[in-house]
């Protein structure tokens, strides 16, 4: 027996993909590569260059060390002035 959409019934149905962005953090994010900015996340706060930005996630490089920061963690982000 079949269901409208044509698959077999006795067939189990398989888990979707959800992608969450956040397009305003994305849009924020994006205008700061090439620059230092301060994001403050869930789980602290944290600082360096922007090298990138892709719809889930910001990545920072501070020194010698690359942080990816997911945006669904960005309380706030914003411009470091302080250097």
């Amino acid at each position: 027996m079949y269901r409208q959409n044509m698959q077999p019934m006795n067939m189990m149905q398989q888990p979707e993909q959800v992608i969450v962005v956040e397009p305003f953090v994305y849009n924020a994010a994006s205008s700061l590569v090439g620059k230092r900015a301060v994001i403050e996340t869930s789980r602290g706060r944290i600082s360096g260059s922007v090298i990138d930005v892709k719809p889930d996630h910001i990545a920072l490089q501070e020194h010698d060390s690359t942080f990816f920061v997911r945006l669904c963690e960005v309380v706030w982000i914003m411009p470091d002035t302080t250097r």
